[in-house]
């Protein structure tokens, strides 16, 4: 038995696909069908009513942000809602161009389709997000919630902490120092560039490690960087209770690494799926005064 998995593209049969299909041939048969006997343009009857239909698809369309608020319906019917917004949104290309006869000039009936054709441009880029972005999510996440994997992180770095504390000052400030410059999370900026400074600590190790091993056979020098500080236990060998401790150390910065990269690419992949609303959302409202201002203008000069 297949299993049909469904989403916003497909739902209920891919039904609002159909109606947005049918109202779009329906605006270009009457539109080769009107004859006004003057180029087309918004002023006839035909361009009323398209306009009429466009006025009315684009506030039913931002209506879709009062019922992502709400919590009647479940999720199959704000899946319909979004199949609705998608294909009707993409609709309003072609309704909206036939209503203004495909005259475009440097006034503010252009200005509202110009603001129309980026908030709908934007959302194509936010449906390429929610198709792709959840799946890489539930990847990378590997059957773990974010917050169960930041208190993981948390605990390995108390358990670090804890452990070089026990070896000495210099080891505990490395690590200490790895921790301060994680970052993950924060402001959207933050959290398009979240790092975990574990992965800059060990390469850190293994090049001081390399560089160790080379200047301890060719003059038994000790150097003065910190990075080394690690190094020096590992390679002399002569405290086995503190070689034993900073390979675990490395074992657990190597382990809250892994966890810390996972985490830094959900929140990415987070990010990435809202910030488009940043342009989506506040271009919405601004083309629906700028609706009412081509409306208000049309039916002054009319």
């Amino acid at each position: 038995m297949s299993v049909h998995h469904e989403s916003l593209l497909n739902h209920a049969r891919s039904r609002w696909f159909w109606i947005a299909l049918v109202l779009s041939i329906g605006a270009i048969v009457a539109y080769i069908w009107h004859s006004p006997g003057v180029p087309p343009n918004g002023g006839t009857w035909l361009g009323y009513t398209l306009g009429t239909i466009a006025a009315l698809l684009i506030v039913w369309l931002m209506l879709f942000g009062l019922r992502k608020r709400s919590y009647r319906g479940g999720s199959a019917s704000l899946r319909g809602w979004l199949s609705a917004h998608v294909y009707l949104g993409t609709s309003l290309i072609l309704i909206t161009l036939l209503h203004a006869g495909f005259q475009v000039g440097w006034n503010l009936h252009t200005f509202c389709l110009a603001l129309m054709l980026i908030v709908i441009f934007s959302g194509f880029y936010g449906v390429y997000c929610y198709l792709r972005y959840p799946t890489l999510m539930t990847r990378n996440r590997e059957s773990a919630t974010r917050h169960a994997m930041l208190d993981e992180i948390t605990e390995l770095d108390q358990n670090a902490l804890a452990l070089a504390d026990g070896i000495s000052p210099k080891v505990h400030a490395v690590v200490l120092r790895s921790i301060q410059n994680t970052r993950l999370g924060g402001g959207v900026f933050a959290q398009l560039h979240a790092r975990d400074d574990s992965d800059a600590a060990l390469a850190g190790i293994k090049a001081a490690l390399d560089e160790h091993e080379r200047s301890f056979h060719a003059s038994k020098a000790k150097s003065n960087q910190t990075i080394y500080a690690m190094v020096d236990f590992l390679a002399s060998g002569t405290n086995d209770r503190h070689t034993d401790a900073l390979r675990k150390l490395i074992d657990l910065i190597s382990r809250k690494k892994s966890l810390a990269t996972r985490v830094a690419r959900d929140i990415q992949y987070q990010a990435l799926m809202e910030i488009w609303l940043y342009i989506h959302v506040p271009l919405s409202f601004a083309l629906l005064a700028a609706l009412i201002g081509h409306i208000v203008s049309v039916f002054f000069y009319w």
